[in-house]
């Protein structure tokens, strides 16, 4: 459950499961070492996260042709239609900060539908189970 829980807006950092959902947001879902390694490529403090200047270096190599064709982070820079060149880290940073807004409201959306869902099956379980103990006395006394 935990997972689910973690808190993009509030750091301002992209960690692996956000990554892993932003990245299937944009249509090129990655595996688990396909995450890793497109982290591990920009992440120079080694706190295998994204801060906002590491975010910044996927681009800064994708427009100096640092980045591998077929990589993830290729990806991330074509598909997140942000040329930072262009719009300045300004524009990048405001990315940044509304992609990790929209994630994080989008898991804690899920998080809540997910408990939604648990208290329901709870509720029917419940029903059941009381429904069934009815019947069961119900049976006892017409013998």
């Amino acid at each position: 459950m935990g997972e689910l829980q973690y808190d993009a807006g509030r750091d301002g950092f992209i960690d692996l499961m956000e990554l892993k959902l932003m990245m299937e947001k944009l249509g090129a879902p990655q595996t688990h070492l396909g995450l890793k390694s497109m982290i591990k490529e920009v992440d120079e403090d080694f706190d295998g996260k994204l801060s906002f200047r590491e975010f910044l270096l996927i681009f800064h190599k994708a427009a100096a042709g640092e980045l591998q064709e077929d990589s993830g982070l290729m990806a991330l820079a074509k598909l997140s239609e942000i040329n930072v060149a262009l719009e300045g880290v300004k524009g990048a940073k405001n990315f940044f900060e509304a992609k990790v807004q929209a994630l994080s409201s989008a898991s804690k959306f899920e998080a809540e539908l997910k408990a939604e869902q648990d208290e329901r099956k709870r509720e029917d379980e419940e029903r059941r189970l009381r429904q069934a103990a009815f019947q069961e006395l119900k049976a006892n006394f017409s013998t």
